[in-house]
Order: C-alpha cells, then structure tokens, then sequence
C-alpha cells in the first residue's frame, strides 16, 4: 500500500507541494527536513543539521541542500530548485519529477528524457550522518551525475551572508573532501560510495529566499557557499551513494549501512504506522542518557513538554523499555532539582510549579500500564517525595491553601502551558492564583499516590494527611471553579473569576481522578464540544470570546497574540477522549473514532506523517509551529490506545 505517495500533477504544482515537509532525525539530535521537492523554504531546513556542544549545543545547518545534475550527450539537467530573491525558481527541477513515495523513506523519482533516475534518504541511527542511494533506474546513452552542495555552517534560528571570514581550504578524504568553514564547527564530510571527480569552483550564491520565514515576517534570505561540484559516470542498473557527515566514514559500508537502515524504519503504511514513527523520531540518547525531544524543527528537550508526550510516544506503541529510561532520566532530574534548586542543563524548564505534577501524571499512566507493584518499585518513592515536596511548600510558586488547593503567581512570568508572552515581555494570558488544571492534577496526584499505596506492605508515613488534603481539595475545586453556566473557570485570583471557555477544564474532566462527578464533567464535555471542538483538536479559546485570535499568521506579536486565544492544540485530544469515554462509555465510541479521522487527514499536508503543534481554530485548520510535535503526536497515539483498549 502506498499510503504517502504524491504524483507528478501534484509534485510539479509549487502551491501544493511547497507546503508539504518531510523530517528524518538519527535519535540523537541531528535532523534533515526540507520540503517534500528538496526546495527549503524556512531556515530550519537542510539536509544535515546537527547540534554543536563545543558551541552552545544549538543545532546547526551544515549542508543546506545538494543539487543534482544529470548529463547527457554534454547536456547538463539539473534536478534541483531553490527559490530566490524577488520569488524567482532556479533551477526548476521539480518539473522533472514524477513521484514522491514516503512510505519507508522519502524517495523521488525524476524523468529527464530516456533517462528514469530515484533518489533515496536515510539518517543513520545515533550518528551525524545522511546517506542519499541515486538508482539509474533507465537509461539509453553514458549518463553522468554531478552533485553540487550548499553549505551554510549556521545556527538554524540565523541566517548566513557572503564574508571574507570564511575558510574556503579543503581536505580530501576517502571518495570526497571535507570542509570547515568557520572556528569552532565540527568538519563536513561529503564522500561517495565510488570515487568521484571534485572539481573546485567556489561561489557564492545570493539572496536565496525561504518562504516560511517570508510569511512569518522575519528575516527570509541569505547567501550560501557552493564550493565547487562532484562528477560521477553511472550506468543504468548502478547506484551511488552520497554520504554527509561530522566524522570520516568508510565508503565500502555505504550501501550496506544504507540497507540495514532503510529495513529498520517502521513502514508508514497505516496512520499509526505514521504516529508511531514520528513518536520514535523524538527520542534522544546524549551522554548515555535517554530524553524525548518537545518537536522539530526548533524545539529542544522541555520538561512539561516530555511528561505529557512519553506515555503516547512510548507506552502506547510497547516501548515501555523506552518510557523507562526517558522517565528515569526526568525523575532522577526533578528530584536532584528538587534538593538543590538547581535547574538542570540538558531538561529545560524542570523548575517551573507544575512540573512535579504533570510528572505525577505520567507515573499514573505506567502505573495503568503495568501494575502497582513495578510502578512501586521504580516510582514510588520519586512519587512520595513529589507529593510531600509540594505539601510542605517547598516548590517554587507554588503555595498549598487550608483547603487544600494550590496557587501560583503568573502575573509577571508565564507558570502554564500557555505561556506567550507580550511585546513588554509579561505573560498573554496571565493565568494566575488558582489554576484549574494544576487543581486537578493535584487532586489526581493525591488519589494515585492513595491507589498505588493502599495494598502495599509498607505505606508512606503522611498517606493520611494526603487522604485528609485529597478530602477537603475535593469539595473546594468544585466550589471555587465550578459556575452557574456549567463549565469551570479557567482559573480564580483573588476576586477575579476567568469567565473565557478555556480548554483546560478538559484536563480536569479528564483525569482519571477527576474532583468532578459525572454529570459535572457532562456538562464541561458540552461546552468543549460544543464551543472549542475541531477536526485538529480543542481551540485554546472559544468563538465566542472577544479575544478570538483564531489564525497563526503575521509577525511574531500577531502570532503570540493567537497563541492561546483562538488556534487549537492536538495534545488536548488525549484527555478529551478521556473525558469523553468515563461520561459516555461504549456509546461515545463511535464518536471519538470519527473525530480522530481528521488526524488522518493531516499525514499527508504540512509534515508528511506526523501532527504540528498547532492548528488554526477556523477552516481550513492550516498546521503552525513546530512541524512535528511529540506531545501532538503522544497524545494522539494514547487517544488511539485508550480507544482500542475501550473497545476490547
């Protein structure tokens, strides 16, 4: 089955294809991605982008792309496009192009005459390296190939103009030559499975223009170095093999390497095929420590981000090996935190106040994975000490009330989720006082910690105060949030009551130990279906608020303007589901699956095969952000698991 394939009317047509990415990571930092054309149209494309730690550990675009040349009887085709200044196309090799199948790995395959050639990509496994296999699949007269690459060495939220700084000297290596550009950078190594000809013919090449950045009003061209060209005959039947790297490689391992890679990768056949690999894309390995990166293409390694996507991105694919180390990693983290007070370098954001909650959360999701005496066994002491951190107010702005409830202060610095911020740098949605989600999160802690612990032989020393703070906690969330319209306020500071449909009482409705009784959450589910519910998940406002913001679009203000206000997150899927099914049972099934249908849609628009961060909460729902979110696509993944679990 060919379930991401693009055909030559669609390939050939730049409205439609330019908007279509495609991503492939090595599981330790580095990426590729580039329109699914080969045309980059944002700064974050290129074909080997890696983080640099002698640098600052940002990640880098080394090569920006390869131009492919075919030559025949002395005429050159060139296969490659690039968009320039002005939003002139050269060259327009996307014309030559016949299919794009992605089902594996992204392959294209170009017609220049009698000539039929395919192009393959991989990203080897936990090293910097790409490999692209060409095929001449046809052809009727001596065909040569030549390679042209761009280089950038830049950091991918920058841009790159012609200087004298530059270091135009090379190094020959086995089949190929390596460059550095600038101090400090680790040296490009461009070789071939068969030894070519490098012709040395370095220029610069000018305002090249990227689209996305265009659109985003930001700075949107800049200038690469193209050192010179590779040459190669080929005859048909033949394959070469290009190799990208940080560290020499032996080209007699090129196509073998190539094949086991290729063999290793999850066939994207299905939609949870796709969900699966892109889930499998996020995880990082550094330093013999396990993360899950927050998305591509800018996103590092944040801590809320990571606990709400792992139990998707591992528990509901059977990767619980993978949970386990990514979770032990970010508990032994929080918990060093937690006694130092010091911020962890690599897991950013580990100090903000509801962190200790979300990764609660997430030991609750293993716990109903597995059972309580291995969730014990690994977490439960991580668990007690969390639940009695925040107790005895040792959790940075976060205070515990006699009632029971937590409360933050967010008026000068974002502390949730939401968390965009105006031009004078203060929160947009400054969410502050009583959260409702921190509430039910709380709430949900305190009640996991009882369940987990009741039937164990020896029970934390304060299970009866938690039992006496879940109590009061109980009566006071549904006191203080819950209002006469039937939905919750989204949160509660002081005197001030947020009235705006938010879709965080969703979390509270969906915890599997919700302060709410049934016929509450029915209610907030109404609302949510109601007012916020789209084919790409929950919008983060309601229509009818006067603060609608519901496109992504314009400069960086606009947008952050739109953030939260308007523009719908996939993430929020998993505890409306949730919800959903503990109100509805079997009935609301057919429901869910109809509503996940819309996911379906998106494997074949922005990224090809994964979901974006964010959507916009009006037709046609275009995809924004980051191309490839692991928390979009962990919580869509749980939302299949617990749908098909329900189903059984």
């Amino acid at each position: 089955m060919n379930y991401l394939k693009f055909d030559k009317n669609l390939l050939i047509n730049l409205d439609q294809s330019l908007p279509k990415e495609i991503l492939r990571t090595n599981k330790a930092g580095s990426y590729h991605c580039t329109t699914i054309i080969g045309c980059n149209t944002r700064k974050q494309h290129g074909l080997l982008i890696t983080p640099v730690k002698e640098l600052n550990n940002d990640n880098y675009v080394l090569l920006s792309s390869l131009d492919e040349t075919v030559i025949q009887h002395g005429a050159p085709f060139n296969l490659g496009i690039h968009r320039y200044k002005n939003g002139v196309y050269s060259p327009n090799g996307h014309k030559y192009l016949r299919e794009f199948n992605c089902d594996t790995v992204p392959k294209l395959t170009y017609r220049v005459g009698g000539v039929i050639l395919s192009k393959e990509k991989v990203f080897v496994a936990h090293k910097n390296q790409i490999l692209i296999k060409y095929t001449l699949l046809e052809a009727h007269s001596p065909t040569t190939l030549q390679f042209q690459p761009f280089l950038a060495f830049r950091n991918v939220m920058s841009l790159c103009s012609e200087n004298q700084q530059i270091n135009k000297e090379y190094e020959e290596t086995k089949n190929g030559v390596s460059f550095c550009l600038y101090p400090g950078f680790p040296r490009l190594y461009m070789q071939f499975n068969r030894n070519p000809e490098f012709v040395y013919e370095p220029n610069w090449y000018k305002d090249i223009e990227y689209i996305k950045d265009m659109a985003r009003q930001e700075p949107c061209t800049e200038d690469l170095w193209v050192p010179g060209y590779f040459r190669l005959p080929i005859k048909k039947g033949e394959t070469i093999i290009f190799s990208a790297s940080t560290e020499p490689a032996d080209p007699e391992v090129f196509e073998s390497t190539f094949e086991k890679e290729a063999q290793s990768r999850t066939s994207r056949t299905s939609f949870f095929n796709c969900l699966k690999n892109s889930a499998k894309q996020c995880y990082i390995k550094d330093n013999d420590k396990d993360y899950l990166l927050a998305g591509y293409p800018w996103f590092k390694i944040l801590a809320r981000d990571m606990f709400i996507a792992l139990p998707g991105t591992t528990l509901s694919i059977n990767h619980r090996k993978d949970f386990e180390s990514i979770m032990d990693t970010a508990v032994e983290s929080l918990l060093r935190y937690m006694k130092t007070g010091k911020p962890d370098e690599t897991i950013k954001d580990i100090d903000l106040p509801d962190i200790p909650l979300w990764a609660t959360w997430t030991m609750l999701q293993y716990f109903k994975a597995t059972n309580a005496e291995d969730t014990i066994a690994r977490y439960g002491k991580a668990l007690e000490e969390i639940i009695n951190f925040i107790l005895d107010e040792k959790q940075k702005n976060l205070y515990i009330n006699e009632n029971g409830m937590l409360s933050t202060n967010g008026t000068i610095k974002p502390v949730t989720w939401m968390d965009a911020l105006m031009e004078n740098g203060s929160p947009m949605v400054p969410r502050s006082g009583f959260i409702v989600e921190y509430n039910a999160l709380w709430y949900n802690a305190l009640m996991f910690a009882l369940k987990l612990f009741e039937d164990a032989k020896e029970k934390p020393a304060r299970m009866a105060e938690w039992e006496n703070v879940a109590e009061k906690l109980k009566v006071a969330f549904v006191k203080t949030f819950m209002n006469d319209h039937g939905y919750l306020y989204d949160y509660v500071d002081g005197n001030y009551m947020d009235l705006n449909v938010r879709p965080n009482m969703v979390i509270a409705a969906g915890c599997d130990f919700s302060p709410l009784d049934r016929v509450q959450r029915k209610k907030i589910l109404d609302f949510a279906t109601r007012e916020l519910l789209t084919p790409n998940g929950l919008r983060t406002l309601s229509p009818k608020s006067y603060f609608y913001n519901p496109f992504f679009v314009g400069n960086h203000n606009e947008r952050q303007a739109a953030y939260y206000n308007g523009t719908t997150r996939p993430w929020l899927t998993g505890f409306f589901t949730d919800a959903y099914l503990k109100v509805f049972g079997h009935s609301g099934v057919a429901f869910l699956r109809r509503m996940l249908i819309g996911y379906e849609n998106d494997m074949t628009r922005e990224c090809v095969g994964s979901i974006s961060e964010l959507y916009d909460g009006n037709p046609p729902y275009t995809g924004h952000g980051a191309i490839s979110y692991a928390p979009s696509v962990g919580e869509v993944l749980r939302a299949l698991y617990t749908l098909n679990s329900f189903d059984i």
